[in-house]
């Protein structure tokens, strides 16, 4: 609690973000996707812009490509996603979704919608607009323009 006796706004924004993933989580589940990793929701985001080398995808995701690549060895592992030979540079290897990936991605996207629909419902329109202008806000410009997580938003 802060001094004026209301919860700390940052503790708030967490507390929001872990009953959101929790329940995307649950709804992914009961539509057949209970093996999702942590990260797996950025990689099918980040790849539904089109393929990616293991380095791109580090790059995008902003983390290590030994990172990148053991979280895309065990999506691979569990059919989300898969490797073929780059056409340009025989040598590189693209990453790609595979027709699972893409209907659990479809699944994630249909509840962030349907989220959205229900906070509406709750809320109304001008709440959930300052939301997301209050959200907006506290990304920054300069996130939200990023290239490397444009394709996570759409």
């Amino acid at each position: 609690m802060t001094r004026s006796g209301k919860p700390d706004l940052g503790i708030l924004i967490l507390l929001a973000d872990q009953e959101f993933v929790r329940e995307l989580r649950a709804y992914t589940a009961s539509q057949g996707y209970d093996d999702q990793g942590r990260s797996d929701g950025f990689v099918l985001r980040t790849l539904s812009a089109g393929p990616a080398t293991v380095s791109g995808l580090a790059e995008r995701l902003e983390i290590s490509k030994q990172g990148a690549g053991q979280i895309v060895d065990d999506m691979e592992r569990r059919g989300y996603v898969e490797r073929r030979p780059d056409p340009s540079d025989a040598r590189a290897r693209l990453l790609q979704l595979t027709a699972h990936g893409e209907a659990a991605l479809s699944t994630a996207r249909r509840f962030h919608q349907s989220y959205e629909r229900r906070l509406r419902r709750r809320l109304g329109d001008e709440a959930i607009d300052t939301l997301r202008e209050v959200l907006a806000e506290m990304a920054g410009e300069a996130q939200i323009d990023n290239p490397h997580f444009r394709a996570l938003m759409f």
